[in-house]
């Protein structure tokens, strides 16, 4: 047994030991990161779906469509003459997306994204001609071709009335594309591998080095930013993918997130991290209801003065306050139990807590990173 061997040996007994003995809380490196240069790859192309039930484009206003037919007739040995315009209503431009996983092998299938790019009303029950899938260097990375699945549903009357379920426009094939091409990746052949975090942070990046360096018995792995921890590895391609099988399941237990509130702005909703503290601040709420009405008022003229009846508007406008006397104070380390107990105690809305918020932010008083979204 050389030396290499023994050494992937015992770093193989080490981290399964490290893994069997690592608290159940812990969370395992690969739930926490991936490998540097083993990403997706994005796929695109463009192509025709025949065999819609009169939903297909228009071609009068999607010329490219009969364009990319002719195209394809031509390269069948079918000639279309020049003066005649095909009007199909049962063909769709279409472009084809799809996520090329890494170590993708000649043979394996994928699934694809249909999408219109025309005014096709809607892709069911149509079928994607064979249409190449190229990567962003422009080599062909796959070949697609199928029946398209959609989940949407449009119904149109005579009179311009429709009813639209979901995007029938757009559609997916399960195992519609067949790979053509490897994909070249750098998992073999440096000494090195670098692990990325899934989420930044710097005591979690510290704390991966650590827990491996503890597995291997050695100075083996380093951190070399709050993403990136950089891992000694076998060289050879066999051992390689049996020392990151042991590697991704040590566990550790990872850096508390920082504190921060998040808010996404178009739905109202509101996510406080378990970290958010509020100083010292007095907190009044209330909200106003402005009542606006038009009471139309005849107006007749005096008599003998030659005037006419008209019909005049009279406003009248109100404004109420309603929750006088809302008020409500945060001592020093408010926690988010209390923050949330007292928001609810005054009866705010989600988007009169943002305004809160906002407030507590603007006047220093929110120990936190307020993020919209």
């Amino acid at each position: 047994m050389n030396a290499s061997t023994r050494f992937l040996t015992a770093t193989l007994g080490a981290l399964l030991g490290l893994a069997l003995s690592a608290p159940a809380s812990a969370e395992r490196i690969k739930d926490l990161a991936s490998v540097q240069g083993l990403q997706s790859n994005a796929l695109i192309g463009y192509g025709l779906v025949v065999g819609l039930d009169g939903t297909g484009d228009q071609t009068t206003q999607a010329p490219f469509t009969t364009q990319s037919l002719r195209s394809m007739l031509n390269q069948l040995g079918v000639v279309v003459p020049t003066n005649v315009n095909p009007q199909l209503k049962n063909v769709a431009a279409v472009a084809i997306s799809a996520e090329l996983p890494p170590f993708s092998k000649p043979g394996q299938t994928i699934d694809i994204t249909v999408s219109s790019i025309g005014n096709a009303g809607s892709l069911r029950g149509g079928a994607l001609l064979m249409t190449p899938l190229k990567g962003a260097d422009g080599q062909v990375y796959a070949i697609a071709q199928g029946n398209v699945v959609v989940g949407g549903l449009g119904v149109s009357g005579k009179d311009g009335s429709r009813i639209s379920i979901n995007v029938p426009s757009s559609g997916r094939i399960p195992n519609g594309a067949t790979v053509e091409r490897d994909v070249p990746n750098n998992f073999v052949g440096k000494p090195e591998l670098t692990l990325n975090l899934h989420t930044p942070d710097f005591t979690t990046a510290a704390r991966v080095a650590e827990a491996v360096n503890a597995a291997l018995g050695g100075d083996f792995a380093r951190a070399l930013d709050p993403v990136s921890v950089s891992v000694l590895a076998p060289t050879d391609a066999n051992r390689r993918v049996a020392f990151m099988a042991e590697l991704e399941r040590i566990e550790l237990t990872p850096g508390e997130a920082a504190a921060r509130v998040v808010i996404n702005s178009r739905t109202g909703t509101v996510v406080i991290g378990s970290h958010v503290r509020v100083m010292p601040a007095a907190v009044a709420h209330g909200s106003l209801a402005v009542t606006i009405s038009e009471k139309p008022k005849v107006s007749q003229p005096a008599p003998f003065s030659d005037g006419a009846t008209v019909v005049v508007p009279e406003s009248s406008i109100q404004v109420t306050q309603e929750g006088a006397g809302r008020m409500f104070v945060f001592d020093a380390g408010v926690s988010l139990d209390d923050l949330v107990r007292a928001v609810n105690q005054v009866g705010a809305a989600p988007g009169d807590l943002v305004a809160i918020l906002e407030a507590l932010r603007e006047a220093g008083a929110l120990r936190a990173e307020l993020t919209v979204i």
